[in-house]
């Protein structure tokens, strides 16, 4: 009874095929009546008797049978010329199929052609065809000479379609457009396909039959859909504008389907076959369906892709290891890319590798047990997709890189599909690695090592393939993703702190070991590539200087393996890595000679650093920052010695991590607080060490960016030094902290303006833009963060309004007034008249802010002198003598300023000093002459009236100078 069910469910099956079978079989027929009777007109129009077609009417068949794939569908198709249409034109018989080109011959060599009445029955068919065939021609064209000849050719093969045009409209929406016209086709394909898979299905659900039966019930139906689809297409052909477009597809895509279903139960639900057995099976039923996605469409491709895919969500549930299924998988993968390459249907491939990562990410999603087969799964997609379509083991894509086209985006020259291919799919399994590595100790290394693994495949894979140069960045990016990632506390990371700390019995923890040694291979490896063959030699040896060296660095800031393993046995890697570098510095050196150093100086620089991170595990904050200096020295010696010019790179990073240290970490807190000793190492060697390096690039050409940053750094990490000390000096007399103090305020203005001038002397070199920005944003910081500084020592937390302030300390006149208010006058003087590409009106604000600092301090001095024992407060009053004292000093100040206006000529400083001299006389009358009686006031008043007399007729006497060279024809005055 259940043999019966069977049988009637495959009888049910075959009724809907034999339906489709008739109605092919009927309109074919009807359209070999349509081509007969288009024949008949034909040879009527041409003068050949209607009763000659009978005699070889069995001879003018559409399609033959026996013909090599593709030579009946260019029989049953007609030649089109410019010009005419399907209805004027009778489809080329089979016999005409292989009529030899007589283009090709010269007039002289061609035969001459017997009379039409002497020819064979089918002879004359053929030469009454071509006859009509030319006479069209003639009325659409115009004829040549020699047009009598060329009207005896045969007809010509069509043209293949030319090239898609930038009009076109996008192959999205052109499929989606045929979709539109020929859903019902895409219906039928994915009706049949389900019928096999439920078959099987319903077989394991109702217990209908053994399980072979079953699966050898899903083969057969498959084959039997297969051998349809064949016989439709040898038949009645596939043409487009064929009655049966699309249906040898429909039919052998659903049979793939079954097939791939049938292979797939018997080992995954009934167990029937193993590993061995199903793997062949189904490399068996792949061969097949390239073999028919040669002969059919896009159409059997698509079907075929899409439902072997979705065949095992189909099947439902599996009695073994679904790990098996990424094998499956895998397979249908390289049969979609195998179809692509064979063919050339560009959307197979994207086809197929979307729905591969989909399937892939679906099935891990629903059973995370299976994390190791998915990242082999996504190792083996990126493999496949790049070496299948170039057909080799050694991939050769040429053109454009993908890194130089989004660099430069151009519409008429972009990277080739294959590459596009191959860097879209390395780029998503790559970074589908990134999260699975964060599942297990294992699955991090399985990805860590996939990862290194890639890289190095497409390094030398670059070497034919010169369009995948940059590809190997993509999944070293993601290797140093997962070390990162994984130092916060991940399995990997607590499987190594706990071997780093169970005891001295414990073998030592090789984690970091293991990845320093992979990137030291990866290095190596980059090294080689840029001694070998090709282009981009210089990159490829930045990326080998780079890449190790950089890996070290993310394992010390997110895996601290110092605290693990301790100080010594990791600068030792860093000592290793130095070696390295130095080893292929030495072979570059010895290859490209003293003519051309670039690819060297990478590696010196790689040394250099590696030496310096070495020296950051095992020395302490002072000697670091003086280890630090030293490898600048040793960088300017090489450049002077060697002619390095890539060492102006290091010196000018070297620079800026000396200043780092210096300000920030560890800083001016430490530089105050720690021992003197250990101040002077890391602040005086930095200062020596610079004024060294610069010393060395002296006569040294284009070295522009190394001299201003060391020029740069010298005077402000000089003025560092020097603020130090003084402040260790002050606050050791005072014996109090002096961060709140009027001196030590200022020694902090004068660090931030030196800091902030440094920056606006680098403002010069040529950078790019972001740099440049940069540089003004953090001389902007330093700037206002001064300025905030200085308008609390002249404001608040001055000595003159804050009764509370820290004393004045030293002698009158050389205290430590002088470090509050002259120094930070200074550093704005000095960085005025050292910078010349400031702004004019920047300078003049700088030259403004240190002449006020200036009158400040000497507002403040004589404050000292006069209340020195009381303090310097405002509240406690004035005396005479004081008030005396600040209207001298404004005399003295204004001519001096108007003295220098004379040696300069100078407008500016002129008016300045007469407006000092103006407050003076404004202090007298408003001030000074309230506290004057009898011959005091007389006597200063005649004094102050003959010094205004003598400087009114200075101030005339310039005048008339300035208008003597403006203008040296006018008289001058007398005296």
């Amino acid at each position: 009874m259940e043999g019966l069910l069977i049988l009637l469910g495959l009888l049910v099956l075959a009724i809907p095929i034999a339906v489709l079978y008739l109605l092919v079989s009927h309109s074919g027929l009807k359209s070999q009546v349509v081509e007969l009777r288009r024949e008949i007109a034909v040879l009527r129009r041409t003068g050949v008797p209607v009763a000659s077609i009978e005699d070889v009417a069995p001879r003018v068949d559409p399609v033959v049978s026996k013909a090599p794939d593709g030579a009946a569908d260019r029989a049953s198709k007609p030649d089109l010329t410019d010009g005419q249409d399907a209805t004027d034109v009778e489809p080329v018989a089979a016999d005409d199929a292989d009529t030899p080109d007589l283009a090709a011959l010269s007039v002289s060599d061609q035969p001459a052609e017997p009379a039409l009445e002497d020819l064979p029955p089918a002879a004359r068919v053929i030469a009454a065809r071509n006859a009509a065939r030319a006479e069209q021609v003639s009325k659409d064209t115009p004829m040549s000479s020699n047009a009598s000849s060329a009207s005896q050719k045969p007809p010509t093969r069509p043209q293949s379609p030319p090239p898609l045009s930038p009009t076109d409209p996008p192959v999205f929406d052109r499929f989606l457009g045929w979709i539109v016209e020929n859903w019902f086709y895409a219906i039928s394909a994915l009706s049949l396909a389900l019928a096999g898979l439920f078959l099987v299905q319903y077989g394991m659900e109702n217990g209908l039959l053994p399980p072979a039966a079953r699966v050898a019930a899903a083969l057969v139906f498959g084959a039997a859909l297969i051998g349809a689809g064949e016989f439709i297409r040898r038949r009645f052909g596939e043409a487009e504008d064929s009655t049966t477009a699309y249906l040898p597809s429909v039919f052998s895509g659903a049979g793939i389907v079954s097939l791939f279903g049938g292979v797939l139960s018997a080992r995954m639900l009934y167990g029937l076959i193993g590993p061995e057995m199903s793997l062949l099976g189904m490399i068996v039923v792949a061969c097949v369906a390239l073999v028919l996605g040669w002969f059919h469409g896009p159409l059997l491709a698509a079907v075929g892709i899409i439902g072997a895919f979705s065949a095992p969500v189909v099947l439902g549930g599996s009695n073994s290891d679904a790990s098996a299924l990424y094998v499956y998988f895998g397979i249908v993968t390289i049969v979609g890319l195998g179809v692509d390459t064979l063919r050339r249907w560009a959307w197979v491939s994207v086809l197929t590798v979307v729905l591969a990562f989909l399937v892939g990410w679906a099935l891990f999603l629903s059973d995370s047990g299976l994390i190791l087969a998915f990242q082999l799964f996504l190792v083996l997609l990126a493999v496949v997709a790049t070496a299948i379509p170039a057909r080799s083991l050694f991939p050769d894509h040429g053109g454009l890189m993908v890194s130089a086209f989004v660099a430069k985006p151009h519409k008429d020259v972009r990277p080739i599909f294959p590459t596009l291919l191959a860097v879209s799919v390395l780029a998503v399994a790559a970074w589908s690695l990134v999260p699975l590595a964060l599942d297990s100790e294992s699955a991090f290394w399985l990805s860590a090592v996939a990862l290194a693994g890639l890289t190095a495949l497409f390094v030398v894979w670059s070497l034919r393939a010169p369009a995948l140069q940059d590809a190997a960045a993509l999944p070293f990016a993601a290797f140093a993703a997962v070390v990162v990632m994984q130092g916060d506390y991940q399995d990997a990371y607590r499987v190594f702190a706990a071997a780093g700390n169970a005891g001295p019995e414990t073998p030592f923890p090789m984690s970091v070991t293991i990845l320093v040694a992979i990137a030291g291979l990866l290095s190596a490896l980059a090294a080689w590539r840029s001694l070998s063959r090709g282009d981009h030699g210089a990159i490829w040896a930045a990326a080998a200087a780079l890449a190790a060296p950089v890996i070290a660095v993310l394992i010390e800031m997110t895996w601290r393996p110092a605290v693990v393993i301790g100080a010594y046995p990791w600068a030792l890697h860093g000592a290793a890595l130095a070696v390295l570098m130095l080893f292929w510095a030495e072979r570059f050196a010895r290859i490209d000679g003293a003519q051309n150093r670039l690819r060297m100086s990478f590696f010196v620089l790689s040394m250099l650093s590696c030496i310096s991170f070495a020296l950051v595990m095992i020395f302490s904050e002072a000697a670091l920052t003086a280890a630090l200096a030293v490898t600048v020295v040793a960088a300017a010696a090489m450049d002077r010695k060697y002619d390095l010019k890539p060492m102006s790179y290091y010196i000018a990073a070297g620079v800026v991590t000396i200043g780092y240290r210096l300000v920030a970490d560890p800083g001016l807190g430490w530089a105050i607080d720690a021992p003197l000793g250990a101040m002077l190492l890391s602040h005086g060697g930095a200062v020596v060490a610079l004024a060294a390096s610069l010393y060395l690039m002296r006569g040294l050409a284009n070295r522009i960016t190394a001299k201003v940053m060391l020029d740069s750094a010298l005077w402000s990490t000089g003025g560092i030094f020097v603020s130090v000390v003084l402040f260790r000096i002050l606050e050791a007399i005072a014996g109090s902290d002096g961060s709140e103090s009027h001196w030590g305020i200022g020694l902090y203005v004068t660090i931030w303006f030196g800091i902030a001038l440094a920056q606006a002397q680098r403002l010069q070199l040529q950078s790019h833009r972001w740099l440049w920005m940069m540089r003004v944003v953090l001389g902007g910081a330093f700037a206002a963060l001064g300025a905030v500084s200085l308008f609390a020592i002249v404001g608040p937390l001055s000595p003159l309004f804050d009764r509370g302030a820290p004393e004045v300390i030293g002698l009158p006149i050389f205290n430590s007034l002088i470090i509050g208010y002259l120094l930070p006058a200074a550093v704005l003087a000095l960085g005025a008249w050292r910078i010349p590409t400031l702004p004019a009106q920047l300078v003049l604000a700088m030259k403004a802010v240190a002449a006020g600092l200036v009158l400040y301090w000497v507002f403040c001095v004589i404050r000292d002198f006069w209340q020195g024992d009381q303090g310097l407060y405002l509240g406690r009053g004035m005396s005479q003598p004081e008030l005396y004292s600040y209207t001298i000093a404004l005399l003295v100040a204004g001519a001096a300023l108007f003295y220098n206006s004379l040696a300069r000529n100078s407008a500016v400083m002129r008016k300045a000093g007469l407006g000092v001299i103006a407050a003076a006389v404004a202090k007298v009358f408003l001030v000074d002459i309230s506290g004057l009686d009898g011959l005091t006031r007389v006597f200063s008043l005649l004094v102050l009236g003959l010094s205004l007399a003598g400087l009114a007729w200075l101030n005339k006497w310039a005048l008339t100078k300035a208008s003597q060279a403006a203008d040296p024809e006018r008289p001058s005055d007398p005296l």
